[in-house]
C-alpha cells in the first residue's frame, strides 16, 4: 500500500478570490478526484480548522493498493483538470508518499 500526503500553502488572493473561498474550491475539485481510478483506498481532504493548529491550509491524504494505482491517479484526466487552479492559488506544497 501507498500512502500520499499533500499539503498545500494558499495565497491571500488568488483567481479573484480570498484564501478562504480558495480553499472550499480545492477541496471541492480534489474530492470529485476520490473514486477516479481503481485502487483508491482512502482520500480524504481537510481544511485548515479554526482552534487547531495548523501551518498549511489544505491537506489531502490518500491510501492507494500499489504504486501503479497512484501512477494512475496522478495521470488521470480528472486529477490533470484541476492541477491549473491548485497551481495558481497555492503559495507552497509539501508531499510525501511512502510505502506501508
Amino acid at each position: 500500500m501507498i500512502k500520499h500526503i499533500v499539503m498545500w500553502k494558499l495565497k491571500d488572493h488568488a483567481e479573484g478570490a480570498d484564501r478562504a473561498a480558495n480553499a472550499a474550491k480545492m477541496k471541492t475539485l480534489l474530492e470529485g478526484c476520490a473514486n477516479i481510478v481503481p485502487g483508491i483506498l482512502k482520500f480524504e481532504v481537510a481544511l485548515a480548522q479554526d482552534g487547531l493548529e495548523a501551518t498549511y491550509d489544505v491537506v489531502l491524504y490518500s491510501e492507494f493498493a500499489d504504486i501503479a494505482a497512484l501512477g494512475n491517479y496522478a495521470e488521470h484526466p480528472a486529477h490533470q483538470a484541476i492541477k491549473p487552479f491548485i497551481g495558481a492559488v497555492r503559495d507552497a506544497r509539501q508531499c510525501m508518499d511512502y510505502a506501508v
